[in-house]
């Protein structure tokens, strides 16, 4: 029988009062999310060192008390620091912020959940490390550590965040802790440098679930490199959207390891990076009409579509690789420019002196695109996260950034989609179909992750002061969940109300992880609920 009262007093006896929150009024800061999600918390522990963890999973088993463990409690648009069910005590690992060890030469890092992407960077920057920082558009302030666990990914050069996680250390539910195998061996240095070890790979069981509290992590960085430059296109309709997607295949396929990614964005998403949003033109389903965002999209200088390619390396090779770039795209471009870091730097300064609404139309678009260059130089910076804002009501938000703080409705809908031109052209369809029946702008971006296969972030923005709002979200986030996968597009990672649903259209695979959560926590105490 569950006894938080008793686990609550053990807990305090061993970490103290000051590491322990009770009740919703003293766990009040972890209790609003984005997405406007609800959960029943009746308790939050902060640890202050992983050692503690055995005992405290102790104490949980002890008094059948289910735990959610959390690195920085940033994870907006999925249910920012909430449990997948309600019931659970968080673990709140943001103390756990030491980078523990790191290699100038190699560029292997390894550091623990509660290190931020802003953590990193100012590691690297102090002791002149030339590495990236595997940034996302979640801001400086998010746990490097948690993202690879999520799969995220980024638009670096190392896009897919797992793969450049080579080693790591869990806590069990009963306590034990998990090894690599090539550490455990002796082989410290191997295991920090060659990701599969030896014998059956396991460590990506800990990714995407709750089968252990992992404690850190060892991750390869990569090295700056001496020349970094954006390549944007501007396509013209969505006629040249099919074309658009071969080329970046074939952008993809011709430049490996010099192409980190590439972006295509319809316009409504570019304006939500550039332009304030008219709450006064709001049509009558809650949306912009066609004619208004045609109208912003002059103004600005944005078109239907946007494509953003970064490439990296030696300034010879990436001039080589832009005019590959531009005898591909080149063809189904309405315009195109190469900008480098510095360039887009000049061009925001520029604009202040440009004066009228002209001048802070073209100010607002080129600090955008500086921000953004930053980000991909391996920078951690809050320009993506603002997105959140676009909808909001109100004057400038605190800094840091903080949508579940600052009443942002934010949800995400973030599914794979095949790298085919009638997938893609179907799903954007899709997309731009079901958002507006609840609502919802239907701003899409299409990030590549491989020549086969992009992953699109649908931002669902809503109000979240307004039941009726969060409830149609909701409604379309379903909606656009069924339709994707009737398409062939299903996410790569859900948000914790979305969990049940991957449950019960996985049977067979859902029995196979029953089978091993019962072997590595049978009280049932560890992240009840996460991904199944």
């Amino acid at each position: 029988m569950t006894n938080v009262a008793g686990a609550v007093r053990a807990w305090v006896a061993m970490l103290g009062a000051e590491h322990v929150c009770v009740g919703a009024p003293a766990c009040q800061a972890y209790l609003a999310d984005a997405s406007g999600i609800e959960r029943s918390v009746p308790a939050v522990l902060k640890i202050p060192a992983a050692d503690v963890l055995p005992g405290v999973l102790r104490i949980a088993r002890e008094h059948s008390v289910a735990v959610y463990p959390i690195s920085t409690g940033r994870n907006w648009g999925y249910g920012t620091s909430l449990p997948a069910g309600d019931g659970c005590v968080i673990l709140d690992l943001s103390l756990l912020n030491r980078i523990l060890d790191f290699d100038p030469e190699l560029g292997v890092v390894t550091l623990e959940p509660g290190v931020t992407q802003g953590m990193l960077a100012a590691f690297l920057e102090a002791g002149h490390h030339e590495f990236l920082v595997p940034t996302t558009g979640a801001g400086p302030h998010c746990s490097v550590l948690a993202n690879a666990l999520e799969r995220g990914y980024g638009i670096t050069p190392v896009a897919d965040h797992f793969a450049a996680v080579t080693d790591l250390e869990a806590v069990l539910a009963d306590g034990t802790t998990y090894r690599t195998a090539l550490r455990e061996a002796g082989g410290e240095e191997l295991a920090r440098i060659f990701k599969w070890g030896i014998g059956p790979y396991s460590a990506g069981l800990f990714t995407q679930s709750g089968f252990g509290i992992v404690t850190r992590a060892t991750i390869t960085l990569a090295r700056r490199p001496a020349c970094v430059r954006a390549f944007l296109f501007s396509i013209g309709g969505d006629d040249s959207l099919g074309p658009a997607v071969n080329a970046v295949r074939a952008a993809l396929s011709s430049l490996p390891g010099i192409v980190g990614g590439i972006n295509l964005m319809n316009r409504r998403r570019v304006l939500s990076m550039t332009a304030p949003y008219p709450h006064g033109a709001v049509g009558n389903d809650g949306t912009l009409p066609a004619g208004t965002v045609e109208s912003l999209g002059k103004q600005y200088a944005v078109h239907p579509w946007t494509g953003f390619a970064t490439l990296y390396g030696t300034r010879r090779v990436v001039v080589a690789a832009q005019r590959e770039l531009q005898s591909i795209i080149g063809p189904i471009a309405a315009r195109k420019m190469a900008v480098s870091p510095e360039l887009a730097t000049r061009l925001a300064g520029l604009a202040r002196w440009i004066p009228g609404s002209t001048g802070k139309r073209l100010g607002r678009t080129a600090a955008t695109l500086a921000s953004s260059l930053e980000l991909v130089c391996g920078r951690p910076n809050e320009t993506a996260l603002a997105l959140a804002y676009w909808r909001r009501r109100g004057g400038e938000p605190a800094r840091p950034l903080d949508p579940s703080r600052d009443g942002c409705g934010l949800l995400w809908y973030a599914p794979l989609v095949p790298m085919r031109e009638d997938v893609v052209r179907a799903f954007v369809a899709m997309v731009e179909r079901v958002a507006p029946r609840h609502g919802i702008e239907p701003l899409i971006t299409l990030t590549s992750l491989n020549d086969r296969v992009f992953d699109s972030t649908v931002p669902l923005l809503f109000a979240r002061d307004d039941a009726t709002a969060v409830r149609r979200a909701r409604q379309c986030h379903t909606e656009l969940l069924e339709a994707g996968s009737r398409l062939g597009c299903f996410p790569y990672r859900l948000d914790i109300d979305s969990m049940p649903m991957l449950a019960s259209r996985l049977a067979a695979a859902s029995a196979f992880h029953a089978r091993l959560r019962s072997a590595v926590d049978s009280d049932g105490i560890l992240a009840p609920g996460r991904y199944g």
